[in-house]
């Protein structure tokens, strides 16, 4: 099988290595024929016939302005994968020519699935143009104020209701069939949410879902030990109930890094 081209549109090196890594790892043969960290970069690229990419995976916000502006300067024929950290952006409209969005953290899985796509459409259908005028309409609403995450949560204490700013909590926690709010302070407060829901309502930028019980701020992060089987041990603060064993998930220790490292 011919090897699918890459080119990788990517503002921060650490997550265009993680990604190129990913592309490596595929069931697919994968060669990454560039890399850029701008919209100039990129253009260049592109209009350098010897990389004639099969497929480009692009960033939203680069160096030096929004990567739409590249479908305002030349015409892309190519099938592209979106990659950014927030959803917000409305990438569902791009649904002529763009093959799938990917959410930061990458996830290997999903990296995989969108590449099958690809191979997929390519065997059957011919690439076409993006709508211009749909591209307007994602632009404008691209350049409209950023997303507005949750501010506060409402829970309750006995028989009030007190409005917790996000800025006091230092992680949730699941347990049994309950959330638990953890502040600073060392508040426990039972919130109405899972946490998938909280994944959602929250900057991706400040919290990480560590695993399957826990959805921790950066700043409640005091200490990372290097555990067992190339698994990593968060240091909470304040410490866990019963000073319960905080792991980062084996197959998220990559992302995990990538995270704190922005």
């Amino acid at each position: 099988m011919k090897p699918l081209r890459a080119l990788i549109i990517e503002d921060e090196p650490l997550a265009a290595t993680r990604l190129a890594g990913l592309l490596q790892k595929q069931p697919m043969p994968v060669e990454v024929v560039g890399t850029a960290e701008s919209v100039a970069e990129a253009e260049a690229l592109l209009r350098n016939s010897g990389t004639a990419p099969d497929v480009l995976l692009l960033d939203i916000h680069l160096a030096d302005g929004l990567s739409f502006e590249l479908f305002e300067r030349l015409e892309i024929r190519c099938p592209v994968i979106f990659t950014t950290a927030y959803d917000k952006y409305a990438l569902r409209a791009f649904k002529v020519n763009s093959i799938d969005y990917l959410l930061k953290p990458i996830d290997p899985e999903e990296i995989t699935a969108a590449l099958q796509k690809l191979v997929q459409r390519r065997e059957t259908a011919a690439p076409a143009p993006f709508d211009t005028a749909l591209l307007a309409q994602v632009l404008a609403q691209v350049r409209q104020p950023a997303h507005e995450y949750k501010s506060r949560f409402v829970v309750r204490v006995g028989e009030h209701l007190k409005a917790v700013p996000v800025e006091d909590i230092a992680y949730f926690a699941s347990l049994e069939k309950a959330t638990l709010l953890h502040t600073h302070e060392g508040r426990r407060l039972v919130v109405d949410y899972t946490l998938e829901q909280l994944e959602a309502l929250l900057d991706p930028r400040e919290f990480f879902r560590l695993n399957r019980a826990y959805l921790a701020r950066a700043t409640a992060i005091r200490d990372i030990i290097h555990y067992t089987n190339s698994r990593l041990q968060t240091i909470l603060q304040p410490a866990p109930p019963d000073n319960d064993t905080v792991l980062v998930s084996r197959e998220k220790v990559s992302t995990f890094k990538e995270w704190l490292d922005r």
